[in-house]
């Protein structure tokens, strides 16, 4: 938990200047079908309420369960990573028509500076996925679920990001997070193997003591 904490607060401290970056380079503008047909209107709020809503309700879950926090800061750690990996290598534009999003607290995370060639892939897509897979009970999943898709069509509706952008998003998390997943608990088995090996070893050593001290 330490440890992830403190590395995900060094990536915290590089997106200012990731996303700097990236907003000075020249990007393709994707022709998308769908975004095409989809009138551009401002739903910030909307989406915002959304997120922070979920982000506050799975907070809530992880202090009952600090397992929740574990694999969500270090599933983040990796997805964050292999954002700033695919944007490197993808640059892309900002679709025709996007309205900017805007919330004063996200910015922070972007050196406040407008950003919209964060495309691929969505990170608001990315966030909401992982709580969903994070969250363990079935109505948890569920609300989650639900509001993933809203935001991702909300996403749409202003225009920020492409479409694959968005769908993209649940299948790149998923994987890492199933690889994170299959990472800490083998590293916590390993860890467990160790103890069991340590109190067989000290059994050993303390059988014949025992016994050659009756015996005595």
């Amino acid at each position: 938990m330490i440890v992830g904490s403190i590395i995900m607060l060094i990536v915290v401290f590089i997106m200012p200047f990731f996303f700097g970056y990236i907003e000075k380079r020249n990007g393709i503008l994707l022709n998308d079908w769908l975004l095409a047909q989809i009138p551009a209107h401002n739903v910030s709020g909307l989406i915002f309420a959304i997120i922070w809503g979920m982000i506050i309700f799975a907070v809530v879950r992880a202090v009952y369960n600090p397992s929740i926090y574990v694999i969500y800061c270090w599933t983040l750690i990796f997805v964050t990573i292999a954002r700033f990996t695919c944007i490197a290598l993808v640059p892309l534009d900002p679709p025709k028509g996007l309205i900017p999003l805007t919330d004063p607290i996200t910015s922070v995370f972007y050196g406040n500076v407008l950003i919209t060639k964060d495309l691929f892939f969505s990170g608001h897509t990315a966030i909401l996925t992982l709580i969903v897979l994070c969250l363990q009970r079935k109505t948890d999943k569920f609300i989650g679920t639900i509001a993933t898709i809203i935001v991702a069509i909300l996403l749409l509706v202003q225009h920020v990001h492409y479409t694959i952008d968005i769908l993209a998003a649940p299948v790149i998390v998923y994987t890492i997070y199933r690889a994170t997943r299959y990472f800490l608990y083998k590293t916590k088995r390993r860890g467990k193997s160790k103890h069991r090996a340590r109190v067989v070893n000290m059994v050993k050593e303390e059988v014949p003591v025992k016994i050659f001290s009756e015996g005595k």
